[in-house]
């Protein structure tokens, strides 16, 4: 029987986002695209940051859960990596009701774990140990572990972890962690830092979603054109409710049967993610420029809800091509962990 100093579940520490890297007393880490989950030793478990099990997903991860002294608990990210570089997509796709699939894709994409901090050792809690001693801790026993473990690189560098914030974007950082030397791990709170990467971008409106009150915009639909067709690429909402009510008013106006071509990515497909979700929309005519914000890429596509920034009138639609969007360039993630 498992010993842990705690009992399970485990809400792991956040971070509140910030423009810049704190100063002074700080460690600085990237952050990485992947699932955030917790590991426990011996009667193991792998429970993500809202206590939902992820071991049932991950089955081939049970020989590193395993190889972890008794009374351990690790908290860090599942990740899936393809052509040295972290695969969200892939990732995503881990997640399979089906035993008969899980098992396939544990072997055809099987998932590593990143590990960025040690909570627990030998059934001691760490929790009040400030991060220092808690770092030194976790680098002596992901080091002697092997297979599955790779352990995140912290610097006490502010310069270095700032070069680390672009250098380190192609292997899978989408930012910089910050975590304060002489801090403990605090459940559930947000006592580190994280700076994320944010670019901007100038979009074609393609149609638009209305708010569930069905008087005003819900969220506008975004394409960028490639090879001549325009094809979807995310959406954007977080306009006032006085805004929502005009933006609705003008989009229709210009409603038409289609605007996204047929063969790019189109919005509204089924998947597992949106089952249960109104995912009817409306086309407009392609016209209308939008500058928003982003901050990741999935798939050519943006991972999450882009922030508006403004309306274009003086940029023509046709110009706004998938080559807008950065590539980043640097090692990949083989070369960035400490395997």
């Amino acid at each position: 029987m498992t010993t842990w100093p705690f009992p399970p579940p485990l809400t792991p520490m956040e971070a509140k986002v910030k423009t810049e890297l704190p100063e002074g007393g700080w460690a600085f880490e990237p952050k990485w695209d992947g699932f955030r989950a917790v590991a426990w030793s011996g009667d193991v478990r792998l429970d993500s940051r809202n206590h939902k099990p992820l071991f049932r997903y991950f089955p081939e991860l049970e020989a590193a859960l395993r190889s972890l002294p008794s009374g351990t608990v690790v908290d860090g990210e599942v990740v899936v990596v393809t052509d040295d570089r972290l695969d969200f997509d892939a990732l995503q796709s881990r997640l399979h009701p089906a035993a008969s699939r899980v098992e396939r894709l544990a072997a055809e994409i099987p998932a590593k774990l990143v590990a960025f901090d040690l909570v627990a050792l030998d059934g001691f809690d760490l929790r009040s140990e400030p991060f220092s001693e808690r770092r030194s801790r976790l680098e002596s026993l992901i080091g002697s572990l092997g297979g599955s473990w790779n352990l995140t690189p912290s610097t006490l560098d502010r310069e270095v972890g700032s070069r680390w914030f672009d250098g380190f974007e192609a292997a899978g950082c989408d930012g910089i962690v910050a975590k304060r030397l002489d801090g403990p791990y605090v459940e559930g709170k947000r006592e580190m830092v994280k700076v994320k990467h944010r670019r901007s971008v100038d979009c074609v409106v393609g149609g638009y979603r209305v708010h569930k009150g069905g008087d005003k915009i819900g969220s506008i639909l975004l394409g960028l054109y490639d090879g001549g067709e325009l094809g979807f690429i995310g959406h954007c909402s977080g306009f006032t409710n006085q805004d929502r009510v005009e933006i609705l008013r003008q989009f229709e106006a210009i409603r038409t049967e289609d605007s996204f071509g047929h063969e790019v990515r189109r919005p509204g497909a089924e998947s597992r993610w949106s089952a249960g979700k109104d995912l009817s929309w409306v086309p407009v005519e392609p016209g209308v420029v939008v500058q928003v914000s982003y901050d990741q890429l999935t798939g050519g596509r943006f991972r999450h809800a882009t922030r508006f920034e403004r309306w274009r009138p003086d940029k023509d639609a046709d110009d706004c091509t998938i080559d807008q969007l950065e590539r980043p360039e640097g090692p990949g993630f083989g070369e960035v962990v400490e395997q």
